[in-house]
């Protein structure tokens, strides 16, 4: 029995232990890629699709298929990039009898564009690189680029524009796009069935080349071999070649030293973190294209607390959407609360602190700590003295004379007096309640 044969059983009799919505919605979409060294490889739609299975239902794969063909098997998810357009040039592909776009023929997604791709200090540079490259591909200093970073940064992304604009730019140059997996199991592939110079002139015919994740390469040796005689080739001809990887090439390791050596000839360009401004830009961004309206309290909730991954950020705004219309129920500020903790996994914050109170005020209010606890009687200072004292009381629930001790031994009528004259001050001053609104959501965030 081989792998596809197994696959349509193990669908079947999941079929059987599922709703038949959650069938439909869940495993349906679901593409078999391959099976190799009991390794199952299956394709699903998008990011939130995948964080989904993982959760739900990636045991339930792993141990039916493992049982229907008598192994211990692992599953393996890869997130299509392919994205049909209604417009474009299109091709007649003999092999499957239909009509395929440029676009999918070259595995690129089409929503990766520039335009769409939210600028902020921590990627300009790399932005920058990626335009020019993809303006003058194989006629600048730019070649290899390599674009690094951490997961979600974006790298995919650029790697797909410069694809996308090059195509539409340039289209008379053929672009081949695959990450370094889909590169590895199509050399694989070629040795079983006999058809390696196939393979060869797949990825050696390309006058843009673009692989993603090349830290995967590291191990595999053959597959090396063969990506270092496709890189000269290319490299030689004049050809362009782009690269995303997890970390700068001279950190990495198994890799051999000639491949690392020409992937550091051309321009590395990593990709940061984004930073606060830029994470509420892509949020609304994200947001908007999702359909979703948000308030700014929620999105500064998703900004202040999402902040390693632009794939987070958006895929936060897909499982917020998913939980609303799943459960039928409203965005709010809850919802966005519980989908954030979701995501993050904070826990609860019982070790937080009448200090990180004080701290957090002093950083939005720009009033050092030493002044909110000290004896200052100036109005800017009073004030956020007498906010950190209500928060304090608010959120931590902790006795009045405790918190007089972190005030400099305040008596607990003073702290009545500071609570009482914030709640006054929120009912009638817009830029008070604001204020405060705004670090409540910040400091309570994982308290209940």
């Amino acid at each position: 029995m081989n792998y596809t044969s197994i696959w349509k059983k193990t669908k079947k009799e999941i079929k059987s232990k599922i709703p038949d919505h959650a069938y439909s919605t869940w495993v349906e979409p679901i593409k078999l890629v391959g099976f190799n060294n009991n390794v199952l490889r299956l394709e699903v739609p998008n990011q939130f699709f995948f964080s989904w299975i993982q959760s739900h239902y990636h045991n339930l794969f792993m141990s039916t298929y493992s049982n229907l063909c008598n192994l211990n098997i692992d599953v393996k998810y890869t997130v299509s990039p392919v994205q049909k357009l209604n417009k474009d040039v299109h091709y007649y592909s003999e092999s499957n009898e239909k009509l395929k776009t440029k676009h999918e023929v070259n595995n690129l997604n089409v929503k990766y564009n520039f335009s769409s791709f939210i600028k902020g200090d921590h990627n300009q540079f790399a932005r920058a690189a990626a335009i020019s490259v993809s303006k003058n591909p194989g006629t600048d200093s730019f070649n290899p680029l390599v674009i690094y970073g951490g997961v979600g940064m974006g790298k995919t992304h650029l790697l797909h524009a410069i694809g996308n604009k090059i195509n539409n730019e340039f289209s008379k140059k053929k672009v081949v796009c695959a990450s370094s997996e889909k590169f590895t199991l199509d050399f694989i592939s070629s040795i079983q069935k006999n058809k390696t110079v196939e393979f060869s002139n797949s990825y050696r015919s390309a006058d843009v080349l673009l692989i993603d994740d090349i830290q995967f390469f590291q191990g595999k040796e053959q597959t090396q071999e063969q990506f270092f005689h496709t890189f000269n080739e290319l490299f030689q001809s004049g050809k362009q070649i782009v690269m995303t990887a997890d970390r700068y090439p001279g950190d990495m390791k198994g890799l051999q030293d000639r491949l690392l050596s020409r992937f550091k000839s051309g321009l590395s360009v990593d990709i940061q973190p984004p930073d606060y401004e830029t994470r509420i830009a892509i949020i609304m961004e994200k947001a908007e294209k999702n359909g979703v309206n948000l308030s700014y309290d929620i999105i500064e909730l998703i900004g202040t607390h999402i902040k390693n991954s632009v794939r987070d950020l958006e895929s936060t705004i897909i499982r917020l959407l998913a939980h609303s219309s799943l459960s039928n129920t409203e965005i709010n500020y809850g919802l966005a609360k519980k989908v954030v903790k979701e995501r993050v996994g904070i826990k609860v914050l019982s070790d937080l602190t009448v200090e990180q109170i004080i701290r957090k005020v002093s950083e939005i209010t720009q009033i050092s700590e030493k002044d909110i606890i000290g004896k200052s009687r100036k109005m800017p200072i009073v004030e956020a003295r007498q906010i950190s004292i209500y928060l304090s009381r608010e959120i931590l629930k902790i006795p009045l004379s405790t918190i007089g001790i972190y005030f400099g031994g305040r008596d607990h009528t003073t702290i009545i007096h500071a609570c009482n004259c914030i709640k006054n001050k929120i009912k009638n001053e817009k830029k008070v309640y604001q204020l405060v609104k705004q670090l409540n959501n910040q400091l309570s965030f994982a308290i209940d």
